[in-house]
């Protein structure tokens, strides 16, 4: 390389001195001295170093950036996803799915991981045809959770050299899909039991109205003490209905508003005050002495007047009914002032047993059939304070211990 350089400096000074000769003969002095100069210019010229060769990275295939691009989408969705390849490992699982299974290893084998033979066998058929394939699946750890599970194949393409578009160029991964649909399925769980429930409470009054009926157009026509005890009983039946009829109509109200806040500032104090004075009546008939406990400041909450009256009848005379063997009911205020305001119902009587207490707000529940029944109770009581409370932003805190009695405190 060096003589090169060389070889052209000598070549290019031979010419220049020519020419600067050739000038200096025909009288050009001034062209002869710059033909010099530029001489003299070239043979001290160093040569410049060569530049280092450039490191050249390289670049990821195709298929592994459209991969990479895959895994970052699929990491923004709340949808549990796997990634597995045609051997049938995982070679990915979004963030949602670190969550619902757990960690699955890079190039672990499904098979291994997953244990739903359903599953397994739709993965399979789907590497098998290519085509798209889904089922509905349940687990039940580390809670009930029911799934849609859909598995899809993505073609990527692939890093052998040649047309990306010709399918033996071509890599192919399988998108598995997990969308749950635990809220849809509960939810008609909960309208099908609603339904067979709000039959069943009807079907029994009208069967009774039916038969006291027949019985007193035909055998008890002209019976006056038959008549007097069957109008009795028929009217408590329609009365029953009437009670059911109305607590239904509340809750459609009250789920139709659910998510409009009532704005009212209600006074707490004598909001209690007149709901133990409407329960007095009863209260003395069952021997239940109701205590009201209320702070000497007022406390206020933003509510709805008539909503909150009907929460707290519910509350109080539940607990004079259910829990009258203690002979007690306490109702304390406490908080306001910029704390959380709780009301507290207490009972001292026999207590919830701790099975029944997260279900006990559900429609039509019940903790003993027979003994809501024979106190006249419809089962939607407490699903109605429920979604009172729900509306008004505030919480139903149940906490029950058998043989010391029951505390719902309404929380604010």
């Amino acid at each position: 390389m060096a003589t090169r350089i060389w070889a052209e400096k000598w070549l290019i000074g031979l010419t220049l001195a020519g020419c600067a000769g050739l000038s200096a003969t025909s009288g050009h002095a001034v062209l002869a001295g710059a033909f010099w100069i530029i001489l003299v210019a070239a043979l001290l010229r160093q040569p410049a170093a060569p530049a280092p060769p450039a490191s050249i990275e390289p670049l990821p295939s195709t298929g592994e950036a459209e991969l990479a691009t895959l895994e970052a989408g699929f990491d923004a969705l709340d949808m549990p996803v796997l990634v597995i390849g045609p051997d049938e490992r995982v070679l990915f699982q979004n963030q949602a799915a670190e969550k619902a299974f757990g960690v699955i290893p890079a190039n672990s084998d499904l098979s291994g991981r997953v244990r739903s033979p359903g599953i397994l066998d739709m993965v399979r058929e789907t590497i098998a045809t290519g085509r798209i394939n889904q089922i509905e699946h349940s687990e039940r750890l580390p809670s009930e959770a029911v799934y849609i599970v859909r598995v899809a194949p993505t073609a990527l393409s692939a890093v052998q050299p040649g047309p990306a578009s010709t399918p033996e160029n071509r890599d192919t991964v399988y998108v598995v899909s997990y969308r749950d649909i635990s809220q849809a399925r509960r939810i008609d769980r909960m309208r099908s039991d609603f339904v067979a429930n709000a039959s069943h409470e009807l079907r029994t009054p009208l069967a009774s109205l039916r038969g006291f009926i027949e019985t007193l157009q035909g055998p008890a026509r002209n019976d006056v003490k038959a008549h007097e005890r069957f109008l009795g009983i028929m009217l408590e039946q329609a009365t029953r209905m009437s009670r059911l009829v109305d607590d239904l109509l509340s809750l459609s109200r009250l789920e139709l508003k659910s998510h409009i806040a009532p704005e009212q500032e209600v006074a707490i104090g004598p909001l209690l005050s007149h709901v133990c004075d409407t329960l007095g009546p009863l209260a003395q008939d069952l021997g239940i002495t109701i205590s009201l406990d209320v702070p000497s400041s007022p406390v206020v909450v933003q509510g709805d007047r008539d909503e909150l009256i009907e929460v707290f009848e519910n509350l109080v005379e539940n607990a004079c009914k259910y829990g009258q063997e203690g002979k007690t009911v306490e109702v304390t205020v406490s908080g306001g002032g910029g704390d959380p305001v709780e009301v507290s119902v207490r009972d001292h009587g026999p207590g919830i047993p701790a099975e029944h207490v997260p279900r006990i707000t559900e429609r039509f529940y019940r903790v003993n059939v027979e003994a809501s029944r024979s106190k006249k109770g419809t089962g939607l009581g407490l699903a109605i304070v429920k979604h009172i409370l729900t509306r008004h932003r505030a919480r139903l805190i149940v906490r029950s211990v058998l043989g010391e009695g029951t505390v719902f405190t309404v929380r604010f």
